[in-house]
């Protein structure tokens, strides 16, 4: 039997992703190189070295940075702390931050500045995160990663409180969290599905729905990427061997010897090409392998660059 490839829709580039190469490319061209970045721009190597040789410069403390040269903060947002800091070496700053990722800033000084305490739900440690609880002082911000967290919570019961998401999450087990933390705190304000942006709830929807049709669930993109680890999560939730890979050249042969049906996925920032090698080597282990794309929702967001830019 021929085998056949399903190819995930949407998959890839989100806007804010989108937005963020296009501020560093637009910034080279803009100051000239170089152009400083803190942090990875976006959580794929690929992007980052292709934007290291257009001059880029990638950063992870701000002292790295001459004093009044540009600086670009990545999409994952950064606490107030660093552009406080920027500003006191006067760097030119340039947010690229994923404007969703600022609504959840915004929501949190909004909870905290009505009274409200506010608990994150999200991963202790990634950027996001950081960024997220650096909007308050230290210790304003309890953070939760799992349902075992919220039980563990000392909080009087008659507190104010309020949550908030990170956007990259797994929809299943926010859905968790956010109804345990309304079952210990029947009063907590907060969005009924928290802050998962609509590119992490498409591409875990594509691939719940094809899941019934494949064999084998391969997902491009970075470790380091939230949003692309949770995409093999929820594959093997599903039942479906799943594999997350950078590149085309680490898939094993042996994934695709009985699988008729071939999966394909791929992160918010992960670049498109890679998908395509990734179907090309393939074809190539396995001539005649047909394509096909699994269509869902048809994405059409696009954010503003920042005035500084435009």
């Amino acid at each position: 039997m021929t085998k056949r490839i399903l190819l995930a829709a949407p998959r890839g580039f989100c806007a804010g992703v989108d937005r963020a190469i296009e501020i560093v490319e637009r910034a080279l061209s803009k100051f000239g190189a170089p152009v400083y970045v803190r942090h990875e721009i976006v959580h794929n190597r690929y992007v980052v070295q292709e934007l290291r040789d257009k001059g880029a410069v990638f950063v992870e403390d701000l002292d790295e940075v001459p004093s009044g040269a540009p600086v670009i903060f990545s999409a994952h947002g950064v606490p107030e702390s660093v552009f406080t800091a920027a500003m006191g070496r006067n760097l030119t700053v340039i947010d690229a931050a994923c404007p969703l990722v600022k609504k959840v800033h915004t929501s949190v000084k909004r909870h905290s500045g009505q009274g409200h305490r506010v608990i994150l739900i999200g991963h202790r440690g990634h950027p996001e995160v950081v960024g997220t609880m650096g909007q308050l002082p230290e210790g304003h911000v309890l953070l939760v990663g799992s349902v075992e967290d919220v039980s563990a919570l000392d909080i009087p019961e008659n507190s104010s409180l309020a949550y908030t998401t990170q956007t990259t999450l797994s929809v299943d087990e926010t859905r968790d969290i956010i109804f345990e933390l309304n079952r210990r705190f029947p009063e907590i304000a907060g969005p009924v599905r928290g802050d998962l942006c609509y590119a992490t709830t498409n591409r875990q929807s594509a691939v719940r729905q094809m899941a019934p049709e494949v064999d084998v669930l391969l997902v491009i993109g970075s470790r380091s990427s939230s949003n692309t680890n949770r995409l093999r999560e929820l594959g093997e939730k599903l039942g479906i061997p799943s594999f997350l890979l950078d590149s085309a050249d680490e898939a094993d042969p042996a994934w695709f010897v009985d699988a008729q049906s071939i999966g394909i996925t791929s992160g918010a920032s992960a670049p498109e090409r890679l998908v395509q090698e990734m179907v090309e080597r393939i074809q190539t282990i396995h001539p005649g392998t047909k394509v096909e794309t699994w269509a869902g929702v048809e994405e059409n967001v696009h954010f503003p660059l920042p005035k500084e830019l435009v």
